[in-house]
């Protein structure tokens, strides 16, 4: 009887740890993150012209905030719209690999639903679901919506405040907002490392990424050297933790 009361109250903690509401809650730390950035997007984006219905429609449907800094721009300067188009794919070809990475976990589930998951999932997103596929050796399709949605939402609301505040800032540059993405992916990498404590595996695998991003990039182009260079690091990270 006791065996059965232990059984029936481990499948509630994992019943409850997979649910949706508990994505919600595991989304929360990332938040804050979200509304600086999202808040800086709106701004940048408002600045470079871009109306606030525009700016809604963008963070809807491309929701990239890398991508919609590099939009911003390219509005502000008259780019061609066939050249933002190939610039974004580009700067995004990152998602395959984050997807890659997640796939393991949702194969037991139809292209229909994989794609529901795929089409919402982020760097953040995707941080906080590696990790808790690390610590539990699964993830829940349940709570993967749960994460992805809240963060969707938040996106957007951030985008909608920055756009609406954004007439009244004439200089984003002066307050630093186009620096709030970068920042963001700097603290996302190093709590990452301190969690991990795996100093010199990520201390090599960082030095070669930066080594080989400058230098891919000098001969084949920024987007081409970003993605090989997260490529080639993680396999070498890869074959470094294998080979210990």
């Amino acid at each position: 009887m006791r065996e059965q009361d232990i059984h029936m109250k481990s499948a509630a903690v994992w019943q409850k740890e997979d649910s949706f509401l508990q994505g919600v809650k595991d989304c929360i730390p990332t938040l804050l993150g979200y509304l600086s950035i999202g808040f800086a997007a709106g701004v940048v984006e408002k600045t470079a012209g871009l109306s606030v219905a525009e700016i809604a429609c963008l963070s809807l449907l491309l929701y990239a905030g890398s991508a919609q800094f590099i939009a911003a721009g390219m509005f502000a300067a008259n780019g061609s719209a066939s050249a933002i188009i190939v610039t974004i794919f580009f700067v995004n070809l990152r998602h395959i690999l984050l997807s890659a990475a997640l796939s393991p976990y949702f194969r037991h589930l139809s292209g229909v639903r994989n794609m529901l998951i795929g089409a919402l999932l982020t760097d953040e997103t995707f941080g906080v679901a590696i990790n808790e596929a690390a610590k539990r050796k699964q993830i829940s399709e349940r709570w993967m919506h749960g994460l992805n949605i809240t963060a969707y939402a938040n996106w957007f609301l951030a985008n909608i405040a920055g756009a609406y505040l954004g007439q009244w800032i004439a200089d984003p540059e002066k307050f630093g907002l186009d620096f709030a993405l970068p920042a963001m992916f700097i603290g996302l990498l190093v709590l990452s490392m301190v969690s991990r404590k795996k100093w010199l595996l990520d201390g090599a695998v960082a030095i070669s990424a930066v080594i080989l991003t400058v230098g891919i990039s000098l001969a084949f182009g920024g987007n081409i050297g970003v993605i090989a260079a997260t490529v080639i690091a993680s396999t070498i990270g890869m074959v470094i933790e294998k080979w210990k």
